[in-house]
């Protein structure tokens, strides 16, 4: 019996890995740029919470947990999805939560004095990540598709969508591991960087969304993309990865001064 659930977790984990690698690799690179960003503090405070694992080891732990059904409320969390032509702030949110209450909650119980360690450490887990869904831009989509989801493309002879193009399919193909990306990001003066970190999730998610309304018109269902496509992106998608590093490293300098 027990080699039987070995057996299956073993199973379990290969395919759950092979679907989630982009948000793998994706959210450690995000992670690993925020953790060269971090003050004296903050490093101290997040050493104690999280006994000493480095934001890239803990940044998929929300997809992690997927896994189990326990954790399902917190799906919603990972996106939001609102019309092309509003703001967020001129929606009605959903009720079963999106990416900004999820965070906004994250940010409230790791200040709170009051909060349970075991809940500052689940949420600023949580944290960790939803500050990198919020720059993939296809998590700020149209709900009709559900972020582009629905939008079935072809990616060098590959059968895709374009929400997977922008989770997994460019990052995966180009080959490097979050180490690699992370180091060879853009050079940024301190200059560029204080631009990048200007604003707050609400600027930052409307960002996402314009980026997002471009992608989407720069595809046709059922169109076959490969190189041209990549490389016409990939200089966004970095981007997008260095600005969300950038952003997770002043919202945890902020959270623990």
């Amino acid at each position: 019996m027990i080699r039987i659930t070995v057996l299956c977790l073993l199973i379990f984990q290969l395919g759950f890995g092979n679907d989630m690698e982009w948000s793998k690799t994706g959210h450690r690179t995000i992670g690993e740029v925020a953790q060269q960003h971090l003050t004296g503090r903050t490093k101290k405070a997040l050493k104690k919470l999280l006994n000493g694992q480095s934001l890239a080891l803990v940044s998929n732990y929300a997809d992690e947990i997927k896994a189990d059904r326990s954790f399902s409320k917190f799906g919603p969390w990972h996106y939001v999805n609102y019309p092309a032509d509003k703001k967020y702030t001129e929606v009605t949110p959903s009720e079963e939560g999106d990416i900004i209450i999820g965070i906004e909650k994250c940010l409230e119980i790791v200040k709170d004095r009051n909060s349970k360690e075991e809940d500052k450490v689940f949420y600023l887990k949580m944290l960790v990540h939803l500050i990198g869904d919020l720059h993939q831009p296809m998590h700020v989509g149209r709900l009709e598709d559900k972020g582009g989801n629905d939008i079935q493309l072809q990616w060098f002879g590959r059968g895709t969508n374009l929400h997977r193009l922008w989770d997994s399919n460019m990052i995966d193909d180009y080959g490097m591991s979050y180490s690699e990306l992370a180091t060879n990001l853009p050079e940024l003066t301190k200059g560029q960087i204080r631009f990048i970190q200007q604003g707050n999730i609400y600027d930052w998610v409307e960002e996402s969304q314009e980026i997002a309304n471009e992608l989407y018109g720069s595809v046709e269902v059922g169109e076959k993309l490969g190189y041209a496509y990549g490389y016409k992106y990939w200089a966004t998608l970095e981007k997008q990865l260095q600005k969300g590093g950038l952003r997770l490293a002043k919202v945890l300098n902020e959270l623990f001064s």
